[in-house]
């Protein structure tokens, strides 16, 4: 094989791909804005996750992207493991088309389509119309980049080396494992058995040793789920084990029915004789749909052997310091970025009031160890803030609607006031270990006004983030009556202390430590309010 075959194959390629790229991006930005309502269109209904499954993938054209959406939809809690074992089923149908679209063999027209892509893309103004020009110039150099791959090959027709080669694909082990690993390398099973059909066309390989290759790409596609879930949450690695289970389960199955059955090969050849593109295109389709078909009604015990493979590791009631409803695939999918922020958003909320309550639960103590756990948890609260801000910001410059940039925009400042209110926690925590470290101790009568405020003030917290989760600006009159009693206690408090002071019944170290708390909880007790009426503002 010369410099030159090498170049013209590598470049063939590279079009493919590209081409093919080009072409899932432009569908899935043609389709983004419905995205959401598709998935919540999502039952648990496992025939309506694996129809969703088959429609996605047929419009963005790529079962990987489709499961790696899914592995961050499962990772944001958008779907369940069974739900998303019927996507994946139906991913694996729906990435067959590509095989049939490719073996109408467009070659002739392919430079036409590619004129008129760009004619589109480049000179025409809307964006919709910009958006089908992608999707057209990708189909076309698709093609393209099949034809230089075939020119490429050409020569390797007569070279016996190669065909002596390509005999070993007759080992249904051999066939299976170079079509994983080179599926695995491209990361595109749609794209491999492209470039397989390109050599069937060619006359390299004959469907009798292609259908095990076929079996192979399925399984090496999986790959790239496997390297979407890495440093995600447990059902992520799951959704990716059923992934890859599906399609291992399915080329032992294949494996077993074509050596007891082979003439299953012999009828495939017989509905396209003229056509082995066509052939490979079939066996594909056919492969997935029947193990679909055959495994559908084991979805939940394949649920439960993930999950017997993969346990649950992370302890409950731990504060991970790490996004769960947003990640890299999310900011993919721009459509659901407000939604998935609110959630974070509530998480985070939740982990500050526990903070709260893990302070005042120290104070009251005086627990070195929960102080400790404040000052942990602190951290956790200090990367959502961080990390949560970056993906708004990453968000601001997406293609979202008006009204969720408007959203956008006003939930940083909801992110200020629950990190300001943990940083009140922590404040609360450390009055603790002033109390500890110098022996003081309040009278009876002050510890007894701080619970009470302390309890109220925690109750309003809590009811803010109860109308922030569910959007209820009905029980903002509620919390406006709540606000005014901590500020009374407030001023009542602070002046039954100026009388215990005047009185000598309160040390001047413990009086400082009293007065610090009564602000720190007026500060969180507006900090809540202004997360609250962030809903109204809407």
């Amino acid at each position: 094989m010369s410099l030159l075959m090498v170049f013209s194959l590598l470049g063939g390629l590279g079009l493919f791909l590209y081409g093919m790229k080009m072409m899932s991006d432009g569908l899935e930005n043609l389709a983004g804005d419905r995205m959401r309502r598709v998935l919540e269109l999502l039952t648990s209904k496992r025939l309506a996750a694996v129809g969703v499954g088959v429609g996605v993938t047929a419009i963005i054209q790529s079962s990987s992207a489709t499961t790696v959406m899914v592995v961050g939809f499962v990772n944001a809690g958008l779907m369940s493991l069974l739900q998303a074992t019927g996507v994946i089923m139906g991913a694996n149908i729906g990435t067959t088309i590509t095989a049939q679209l490719i073996a109408f063999n467009l070659a002739d027209i392919a430079p036409f389509i590619l004129f008129i892509g760009m004619i589109m893309a480049m000179f025409l103004k809307r964006r919709r119309i910009v958006r089908l020009g992608e999707i057209i110039l990708g189909f076309g150099m698709l093609f393209v980049g099949l034809t230089l791959m075939s020119d490429a090959m050409t020569p390797l027709q007569d070279n016996e080396a190669f065909r002596n080669f390509l005999v070993n694909f007759k080992s249904p082990l051999i066939g299976v494992l170079v079509g994983a690993v080179f599926t695995a390398i491209i990361q595109s099973s749609s794209a491999s058995v492209g470039i397989l059909q390109a050599m069937a066309a060619m006359g390299l390989i004959g469907l009798d040793s292609a259908v095990y290759v076929v079996l192979g790409q399925n399984i090496g596609t999986c790959i790239t789920a496997i390297l979407a879930a890495i440093g995600t949450s447990t059902n992520s690695k799951r959704t990716a084990g059923i992934h890859l289970t599906f399609n291992i389960i399915g080329t032992i199955v294949y494996l077993i029915v074509l050596s007891i059955f082979p003439v299953i090969v012999t009828w495939l050849q017989s509905l396209s004789p003229d056509s082995v593109s066509r052939q490979i295109a079939n066996f594909h389709t056919l492969f997935n749909v029947s193990i679909t078909i055959l495994l559908f009604p084991f979805a939940k015990q394949i649920v439960k052997l993930i999950s017997v493979i993969i346990p649950e590791r992370s302890r409950p009631g731990t504060a991970e310091k790490r996004l769960v409803y947003l990640d890299e695939r999310i900011a993919q999918t721009p459509a659901i970025a407000l939604s998935q922020t609110l959630k974070e958003l509530c998480r985070m909320g939740a982990i500050t009031r526990d903070n709260f309550s893990y302070a005042l639960d120290a104070f009251f103590s005086m627990d070195e160890q929960k102080v400790q756990k404040v000052i942990e948890t602190e951290k956790t609260v200090d990367f959502l803030s961080d990390n949560i801000t970056n993906y708004m910001i990453a968000f601001r410059g997406a293609e979202l609607p008006i009204e969720d940039l408007k959203q956008l925009g006003k939930l940083h400042h909801v992110i200020i006031d629950m990190e300001r209110i943990s940083d009140r926690a922590e404040n609360i925590a450390e009055f603790a270990m002033t109390l500890i470290d110098t022996r003081e101790k309040m009278t009876p009568k002050a510890m007894e006004e701080l619970k009470r405020i302390s309890e109220k003030t925690m109750e309003l917290f809590t009811k803010s983030l109860e109308i922030f989760e569910n959007r209820d600006v009905s029980q903002l009159d509620e919390l406006e009556s709540m606000k005014k009693e901590v500020d009374m206690m407030q001023r009542d408090y602070t002046a039954n202390h100026i009388q215990r002071l005047q009185e000598e019944l309160c040390r001047p170290h413990a009086g400082v430590v009293f007065t610090n708390m009564l602000a720190s909880l007026e500060r969180i007790a507006s900090h809540s309010i202004n997360i609250a009426y962030s809903v109204e503002l809407e």
